[in-house]
């Protein structure tokens, strides 16, 4: 069965960066300030603020900015990187020997190269920058025409449909035909 990829676009040397990152990563700060900021106003309200209690909320707060925070993904042609908090993770889109989305509740890519790289993107990153899932779908038409793509060609075949019909919804949504 041959692949459904887009058309071919020649390599730029441009690169691409999720354009929701800095507003998540706003809210994520937002978020963890605003916990932060209202338990030590109760805490104090309450009967004193002590010092182990201000340090047990400003531990919490921090947590929950580490979690919230997302991974901070960009692409060039023939290199997808995933910026985590605390770890770095890159992988050659232009030589994927894997490309893995995996059912269940977990929306992500996990996409594998040559060298044993291993890097996961969440679907919604793909699907809320086309530019960005433009460069990996091309750079994956090359590992696959090359012949180094061997598992995940229907993966990649199922993420193109879903990218087209949310352009698609989009689209339709935005003009006021939907």
């Amino acid at each position: 069965m041959e692949p459904r990829f887009a058309p071919r676009h020649e390599p730029g040397d441009h690169s691409v960066q999720d354009g929701q990152w800095a507003g998540e990563a706003r809210a994520a700060v937002g978020c963890a300030g605003l916990l932060l900021a209202l338990a030590l106003t109760v805490e104090a309200g309450n009967g004193g603020l002590t010092l182990p209690s201000a340090l047990l909320w400003i531990v919490l707060a921090v947590v929950l900015f580490t979690v919230l925070l997302p991974a901070r993904v960009s692409a060039t042609s023939g290199r997808l990187t995933v910026r985590g908090l605390w770890s770095l993770r890159s992988v050659r889109t232009d030589r994927l020997t894997v490309v893995r989305w995996p059912d269940g509740i977990e929306q992500r890519l996990v996409l594998t190269d040559t060298d044993g790289a291993l890097a996961q993107v969440e679907l919604r990153v793909l699907l809320a920058n086309p530019a960005l899932w433009l460069l990996l779908e091309t750079d994956a038409r090359i590992s696959y025409e090359n012949g180094i793509l061997q598992k995940g060609v229907r993966d990649l075949d199922r993420l193109a449909r879903r990218v087209e019909r949310d352009t698609a919804r989009s689209v339709f949504t935005i003009s006021g035909l939907r």
